[in-house]
């Protein structure tokens, strides 16, 4: 059974712990909805498959699904991963599940977020997002982890750790005003402590250019182990990425982790520019309230967005003349870990990539 806590992680001595601690296994939601996935979701459930594949090789994989859904999942997907109905909005479980925290004595809970759809009425992608505000309690229920709700907006992708105490995120999504208007910075902050058991915060300004998460950290910028960022960039100054980048690089040069060390900064050079073609576009459903996918609509590639899992890096593959190069600065930031490339377009198309559509399950009792 899982039980609804009230206290708070830190409180009770639990910490998130950093991605590259050994996982239990890792959940993923499946895609579907024909407002965002082009032609009905295929070619986006083909690239979920792949990504999920990928990562059951190494460790157990949980894909949740809607009940209409759930033949055609089961059908497509390996047998040795597990198959559970999850009724939902749309498939960024980074986002919208639960973050798990250990206590460092083999307990596991789980922290379940406040979700509004990335802004709520005022911004966000889609309504309404009722199921998916119940996907971080239905996961830590399947697995019998206790719960504690956070009276906090915030998606799993604004935030990254190093394991050690200290957290990344950005300004341009934490600070926005459509997800908690009430709280100040330093309350923001205390939040983070309290539910993360985290000692220090490093802000960065604004994520990847036109990325629809409100610059999600997990696209910009990550831990490749404690004292060493990865950070997306580029060369062009005429690129808008180029003045968000190099903000994050400064900023970085000149912080210290919660341990008091300098950062590492390993520049990781963005794809393309990359934009969406009018043939991708087409086979997207117009509803009312939904995010717009437009012709020439400039997407948020980043190679930052990888997830790490038990002996894998996984990555996605966006543009034939860059994918090599940051493959290879994967392979030396995680020498531990074989580099596995998955052709991810078409979850780019859908707004996020490989980090924003997994959310692992760190190895307790």
């Amino acid at each position: 059974m899982s039980k609804l806590l009230t206290s708070t992680p830190a409180a009770d001595g639990f910490a998130m712990p950093a991605e590259w601690a050994p996982h239990t296994g890792t959940w993923m939601i499946w895609p579907e909805r024909p407002d965002n996935w082009r032609l009905g979701g295929k070619p986006a459930q083909a690239a979920y498959a792949a990504v999920a594949t990928a990562i059951a090789e190494t460790e157990p994989l949980t894909m949740g699904v809607s009940p209409a859904q759930y033949q055609n999942a089961r059908r497509v997907l390996p047998p040795h991963i597990r198959v559970v109905e999850i009724a939902n909005n749309d498939s960024w479980i980074r986002d919208s599940g639960p973050t798990f925290v250990l206590d460092g004595k083999g307990g596991v809970c789980g922290v379940d977020w406040i979700f509004n759809a990335w802004g709520g009425l005022e911004g966000g992608l889609y309504f309404p997002w009722d199921q998916d505000e119940l996907v971080a309690q239905k996961v830590l229920e399947i697995e019998r982890v206790d719960r504690y709700k956070a009276p906090l907006v915030l998606e799993g992708g604004s935030i990254h750790v190093d394991g050690e105490g200290t957290l990344l995120t950005t300004e341009e999504c934490l600070l926005n005003p459509n997800r908690n208007p009430s709280l100040t910075k330093e309350e923001i902050e205390k939040q983070l402590q309290a539910h993360l058991g985290i000692r220090h915060t490093i802000w960065l300004e604004r994520g990847v250019y036109n990325d629809e998460t409100s610059g999600h950290v997990d696209n910009i910028a990550c831990f490749a182990r404690p004292g060493l960022v990865l950070l997306s960039w580029t060369d062009d100054i005429s690129d808008p990425q180029y003045e968000r980048s190099k903000d994050c690089f400064d900023r970085l040069s000149k912080a210290k982790d919660a341990k008091g060390r300098s950062l590492e900064v390993v520049k990781l050079h963005q794809p393309g520019p990359l934009f969406e073609t009018a043939e991708e576009a087409a086979g997207v459903d117009h509803v009312e309230g939904s995010q717009p996918r437009e012709p020439g609509l400039r997407l948020a590639a980043s190679y930052v967005n990888f997830y790490i899992a038990n002996g894998a890096i996984i990555m996605p593959l966006l543009d034939p003349k860059r994918d090599g190069a940051a493959a290879e600065i994967l392979a030396k930031a995680f020498p531990d870990r074989k580099v596995k490339g998955i052709d991810a377009r078409e979850i780019l198309l859908g707004g996020g990539n490989i980090h924003c559509i997994t959310q692992q399950q760190p190895a307790g009792r």
